[in-house]
């Protein structure tokens, strides 16, 4: 019986698949060629997890691959409604991103709560000049998205004295239900968005959750980017209507050199970075020749996305 085919969406530096020598006929592929390869490929890996490559090839003539794992967290760049209505199984890259997201939340509430951008601006001009800072025990954070990357921001706020509410689609225990989001928000002094893009989250930061907000609250997005509107924490930074913001996703990546997001004095600007430590990619080639070897011997895979959904559901 001939190996199955692997059709890999390609990105640099490549993925070690070493392992699946001789267990898989792997094809390599760009944007261009994969909607011609598809109807030949068994399985699909994703390794270009910023194209939107999938979701404007999958529809067409022919089979389709039985398996498709992205090398990412979100699956939002990948479905469609063909996709989601067929038998193919989508995995994700659960358990890979979570506790280096969890640390990038710790560390920017530190630098705001301690003002470190304005220390190290400051140093820049030569200048002495004491402030105080704010003391992060005590205070109070809303965590939006209960999954595994928001239960880990949350398990990490909690290590520093910070009280956390985290919510979630429906409410279960230790979480709350969408419907509480609102009350929660009023009284936080950290709002982290870790939520899946679907349509019930997109643009869900407006400015009517940021008027909600204390003027002495901070916003931290680690989700997706489209899950804020953007013109709106413009100028709820701008106007103070909250005290600041950081970005670590946007609705479009990489960040046009000429965005207003840039020049927003109190808004910390990073390049989608939060989850990627040193080796994360050898991480995740590893995963997924893991993942691939329980597939070939018939085996149930974990990190199973619920399609309609748009998220692996928690079962605990």
């Amino acid at each position: 019986m001939p190996a199955p085919t692997l059709l890999v969406l390609e990105a640099d530096p490549p993925p070690r698949l070493g392992r699946l020598t001789g267990k898989a006929r792997i094809v390599s592929v760009d944007e261009a060629g994969l909607a011609a390869e598809l109807p030949h490929a068994d399985t699909l890996l994703v390794w270009d997890f910023t194209s939107d490559a999938v979701r404007n090839a999958w529809p067409g003539e022919g089979p389709r691959p039985r398996w498709v794992h992205t090398a990412s967290a979100g699956v939002d760049r990948l479905l469609c409604p063909e996709l989601v209505d067929s038998d193919t199984v989508v995995t994700n890259a659960r358990g890979i991103f979570e506790a280096p997201i969890a640390e990038y939340v710790a560390g920017l509430v530190l630098a705001m709560a301690k003002d470190l951008p304005g220390t190290l601006e400051l140093q820049r001009q030569r200048r002495w000049r004491h402030r105080e800072g704010l003391q992060v025990a005590g205070s109070r954070a809303v965590v939006i998205g209960a999954g595994p990357i928001g239960r880990a921001v949350a398990g990490t706020l909690r290590a520093l004295g910070v009280t956390v509410a985290v919510t979630g689609r429906t409410a279960r225990p230790g979480v709350h239900g969408a419907d509480q989001l609102d009350r929660l928000v009023i009284r936080a002094d950290w709002v982290v968005s870790a939520a899946p893009l679907t349509d019930a989250t997109r643009g869900m930061f407006d400015a009517r959750l940021f008027g909600l907000m204390q003027p002495s609250a901070r916003f931290i997005n680690v989700g997706r980017g489209q899950l804020v509107v953007e013109d709106d924490l413009v100028a709820a930074v701008s106007k103070r209507w909250i005290a600041g913001a950081a970005l670590d996703v946007f609705a479009r990546e990489p960040l046009d050199a000429r965005s207003r997001l840039w020049d927003v004095p109190g808004l910390i600007i990073s390049p989608h970075m939060s989850g990627d430590t040193v080796g994360w990619r050898d991480r995740l080639g590893e995963q997924f020749v893991d993942l691939y070897e329980l597939w070939a011997a018939g085996k149930p895979l974990p990190n199973v996305v619920d399609k309609k959904r748009g998220y692996v559901p928690m079962h605990d």
